[in-house]
C-alpha cells in the first residue's frame, strides 16, 4: 500500500495538519520539525498529493460522516438526517461506514481529507482516538452524534441512554417480570443502557445476575445467537431487553425457533425504533431516538464550528421516548 499522509504524521510524531502545512509552506512550522516531516516523507517514498491542500483553510462546502454499520436502520436513518440538514445549509456529506476498524478509520481520515471536507461529523466509537485527537488540536471541525469522548473537546449530540434503559427496565418491572436478561452491543452507547438496567433492578430490589447480562456485536446473527443461548440456560426467564433493534430482531427469531410464544412466554423490547421495530410480527417495543432532531443539532454544531461562530464545546442530551408494541406483555407465571 502507498503510504498516507496519516502514516507521515505517525512516523514523524505530529499532526495530519502538520504535515500539510509542511508540504505547502504555510503557517509556522519550526525548521526543526519540517526536516523532520521531510525526511519522514523521503524514507517513507511518501508523494503528496491532494490532501496536501485539504487542511489549508479552503472552503469546499463539504462534511464528512463517519458511521458504524449503514446495514443498521439506526445508522442509516443517522445519514438521511445529517445528509438532509447538510443539503439546506448548503452542504455535501460524504459517508463512510467503518465497521468500528481502526484500519478502515485511518483509511477514510486520509480520503476525506482528499476530499477536502471542511468538518466530520462521527457516528461510530471511532477507536482510533490518535488521530481525532489530532485534527482535534488542530482545530479541525470536528462533532459527535449518539455519543460523546469526554477526553475530546468537541461538540456532541446524543440520547439520555441512563434513562432509555431505565425506561425499558421498569417497563418491564410493571408487566410483572423479574428475571429480565439483557443482550448489550458492544459500543460506549450501552454503557449507560446497562446502568439503567442495573438500576431499575435495584429499584425493585431484584438482584442484579451477571449471567444475565452478554455484550457482544450488534448483529441480528449475534442477537439470534445470544438470545438462543439465554433461552436454552436461563429458566425461568420472561424477557429480554436488547441496546438495539438488530439485536431484538434475532432474539425474536430464536424464541420462534423454540416455540417460544412473544409476548405470551417471553417480552422482548429492542432500542433505536427503527422502521423494523414497527413492521416485524409481532411489532417490537422500542426505544425511540428522536434521529431528526439530533442529525439537525449535530450539523448545525458543525457549520458554526467551521464558520468560526462556536468557541466553546456544546453537548446536548435528548430524551429517549418508549414506544409500546405488541413484543411485551405481563410476565407468564412459573
Amino acid at each position: 500500500m502507498k503510504p498516507t499522509i496519516y502514516d507521515v504524521a505517525r512516523a514523524a510524531g505530529v499532526s495530519i495538519a502538520t504535515v500539510s502545512k509542511v508540504i505547502n509552506n504555510t503557517g509556522r512550522i519550526s525548521d526543526k520539525t519540517r526536516m523532520k516531516v521531510n525526511k519522514v516523507m523521503e524514507e517513507l517514498r511518501y508523494q503528496p498529493s491532494m490532501v496536501a491542500s485539504a487542511l489549508t483553510g479552503k472552503r469546499m462546502n463539504t462534511i464528512g460522516l463517519l458511521l458504524k454499520d449503514l446495514a443498521n436502520p439506526f445508522f442509516a436513518e443517522v445519514a438521511r438526517a445529517v445528509e438532509d440538514r447538510g443539503q439546506e445549509l448548503g452542504f455535501n456529506v460524504v459517508m463512510c461506514n467503518t465497521d468500528n476498524d481502526s484500519d478502515k478509520e485511518a483509511g477514510y481520515i486520509t480520503l476525506l481529507m482528499q476530499k477536502k471536507v471542511d468538518g466530520i461529523i462521527v457516528a461510530t466509537d471511532f477507536r482510533n482516538h490518535t488521530i481525532l485527537k489530532d485534527l482535534v488540536s488542530d482545530d479541525f471541525p470536528v462533532a459527535l452524534i449518539s455519543q460523546e469522548i469526554p477526553e475530546l473537546a468537541v461538540d456532541s449530540v446524543l440520547v439520555d441512554d441512563y434513562l432509555g434503559g431505565y425506561q425499558v427496565t421498569n417497563h418491564l418491572i410493571s408487566l410483572g417480570h423479574r428475571s429480565i436478561a439483557m443482550i448489550a452491543e458492544d459500543g460506549r452507547s450501552s454503557l449507560g443502557r446497562i446502568r439503567g438496567y442495573r438500576q431499575a433492578l435495584e429499584d425493585a430490589g431484584i438482584p442484579f445476575d451477571e449471567s444475565m447480562l452478554i455484550t457482544c456485536e450488534a448483529t441480528v446473527e449475534e442477537g439470534y445467537r445470544t438470545g438462543g443461548r439465554f433461552l436454552d440456560t436461563l429458566n425461568p426467564l420472561t424477557a429480554i431487553f436488547a441496546s438495539n433493534d438488530l439485536l431484538a430482531v434475532g432474539v425474536m427469531k430464536a424464541a420462534r425457533e423454540r416455540n417460544i410464544r412473544i409476548p405470551d412466554d417471553l417480552s422482548v423490547v429492542g432500542f433505536d425504533n427503527t422502521i423494523l421495530a414497527a413492521f416485524i410480527d409481532p411489532p417490537l417495543t422500542s426505544v425511540a431516538q428522536p434521529i431528526q432532531d439530533m442529525g439537525r443539532q449535530v450539523v448545525d454544531f458543525l457549520v458554526k464550528r467551521i464558520e468560526g461562530e462556536n468557541k466553546m464545546k456544546q453537548r446536548v442530551v435528548l430524551m429517549p421516548e418508549l414506544v409500546i408494541r405488541n413484543s411485551t406483555g405481563p410476565a407468564k407465571a412459573h
